[in-house]
C-alpha cells in the first residue's frame, strides 16, 4: 500500500529499477558521503529514488554519474551532489509542509516526499509539469504539483515549514519569505550571473530574517511568466 507518497521497493522494481541501478546508486551515495554530506537522512533517500527514470534515454547509462544533464524545456535534473547539499542545508523533518520551486524532472521532489515531508511543488515550464506527472505516477508518489509561477509561492497553502527553490534567482522574493512560517527555513541560490551563492534564511519571528551564505553553485535561471503578473 502506498501512504502519503511514501517509497515502496517493489513499485520501483515494477518501474524499471534493477539490482545494477541499486548497485550503482549505492556507489553514487558513497560518493556524495565522501565530497561531505553528512545527513544519512539524505543519503538514505536518494540511495532509495530510481535517478534514471527522471532521465532521457539518451542520458541513462550515465544517470548514476555525479553531473547534471539535459531534460528539455531548457532545463536540467540537478547535480545529486547539488540536490543533497541543498536537501541537507533545508534540514527537514517528517511531517513538515514544504513548498519546493521548479518540480523539474521530479527528483529533488521524491526525495523529499521519501524523507516524509507534505510537499507543493511549482513548476513553470509546461512541458516538465505535464511530465512529471508521470514520473510521480510511477513511482507513486503524490504531491500536490501546480502550475504556475514560482515568484508567488502558493499562498494559499502557506504558511510553510521549509521552502527551497531549485533554480537561480537573481533576488530573493519577498512572496517567499512571508510564506515562511516562524522558525522556517528558505533555502536559493541567488545570483543573476553564470554562477549562484547558495543562500539559506531563517524566519526566527514574523518580522526578523537572518541571512547565511554558502558555496557557489551553477542553476539554470528562475523564470517569470508575465502572464502571471
Amino acid at each position: 500500500m502506498i501512504k502519503d507518497g511514501l517509497y515502496i521497493c517493489a513499485q520501483n522494481m515494477k518501474s524499471g529499477d534493477t539490482y545494477k541501478h541499486m548497485g550503482m546508486r549505492r556507489m553514487l551515495i558513497e560518493s556524495l558521503r565522501l565530497k561531505g554530506i553528512s545527513d544519512e537522512r539524505v543519503l538514505e533517500a536518494m540511495n532509495k529514488i530510481p535517478r534514471h527514470l527522471f532521465m532521457d534515454q539518451a542520458f541513462i547509462s550515465h544517470a548514476y554519474e555525479d553531473r547534471a544533464f539535459p531534460i528539455g524545456a531548457g532545463q536540467t535534473i540537478s547535480q545529486p551532489y547539488t540536490v543533497a547539499y541543498q536537501t541537507q542545508l533545508l534540514n527537514v523533518e517528517k511531517g513538515h509542509k514544504v513548498l519546493e520551486i521548479g518540480t523539474g524532472s521530479g527528483y529533488q521532489s521524491c526525495v523529499l516526499i521519501e524523507m516524509g515531508v507534505k510537499l507543493f511543488t511549482i513548476e513553470r515550464q509546461k512541458e516538465l509539469f505535464d511530465n512529471v506527472k508521470v514520473n510521480f505516477s510511477k513511482l507513486g508518489y503524490t504531491p500536490k504539483g501546480f502550475y504556475g509561477d514560482g515568484y508567488k509561492g502558493a499562498p494559499a497553502f502557506a504558511p510553510f515549514d521549509r521552502i527551497l527553490v531549485t533554480a537561480g534567482a537573481p533576488f530573493i522574493p519577498e512572496a517567499l519569505c512571508e510564506q515562511l512560517k516562524p522558525g522556517g527555513r528558505l533555502v536559493i541560490p541567488v545570483g543573476a550571473g553564470s554562477s549562484q551563492i547558495m543562500t539559506l534564511i531563517e524566519k526566527n519571528t514574523e518580522s526578523e530574517l537572518i541571512k547565511s551564505e554558502f558555496d557557489s553553485f551553477r542553476f539554470v535561471p528562475l523564470l517569470v511568466n508575465k502572464n502571471w503578473q
